[in-house]
């Protein structure tokens, strides 16, 4: 069994007893991102058909968005693209992304899984959620510590959507954020790594 498995937010709840909960719990400031960023953005939206598959989203709006973060936060996490993570045999596979923290051994280590992003494959969010839901159990797992919050992100390239888990209580956050609003969506962005950063202190 793989993380792909799990079709739905209820089949991870059953299995692991994880409470469900709705609410916003981003607090959300607009960000532009770079220049450049933005630059390239609007190349590849007005040359490219950057919704025509799965390989499209992903390396045209996904992996650039994401590594735009990354850009800000590189000294202290790791960003990584299909890096498997196995708990046990259940609970393992390839998340698309990971932010991890940072090993003091360098790029090629991967330390405490922090934030992982499910590509929502075929605009399918009920499948992408169960997916991610099962990653953020197996990080937690990994983490060795419940209270330790983990987040996920479930993308398919223009709708992003957010959640977390702490404990046994996943969360789901009530915001929507688009490509339509880029300087929102990447303010969703910092916000989740913001309160990542408040959680060290």
């Amino acid at each position: 069994m793989s993380f792909s498995d799990f079709k739905t937010v209820a089949d991870v709840q059953k299995k692991y007893d994880i409470k469900y909960d709705e609410h916003d719990f981003l607090t959300v400031t607009e960000i532009s991102p770079s220049e450049a960023f933005l630059s390239d953005f609007r190349f590849s939206k007005e040359n490219i058909d950057i919704f025509t598959s799965e390989a499209s989203r992903s390396e045209l709006i996904i992996s650039p968005l994401l590594r735009e973060l990354y850009k800000k936060h590189s000294q202290d996490y790791s960003f990584w693209i299909q890096k498997s993570i196995s708990y046990d045999s259940t609970l393992s596979g390839t998340p698309d992304y990971i932010f991890s923290k940072r090993s003091n051994l360098g790029k090629t280590v991967l330390e405490t899984p922090i934030v992982v992003v499910v590509e929502a494959k075929k605009n399918d969010f009920e499948h992408g959620w169960g997916q991610c839901l099962a990653e953020l159990v197996a990080s937690q797992k990994i983490n060795e510590d419940a209270t330790f919050t983990v987040y996920g992100i479930v993308t398919d390239g223009n709708l992003w959507q957010f959640g977390r888990l702490v404990l046994d209580t996943f969360t789901r956050s009530t915001g929507n954020y688009t490509i339509d609003n880029l300087a929102r969506l990447f303010g969703a962005l910092e916000a989740v790594a913001q309160l990542i950063e408040e959680a060290k202190r």
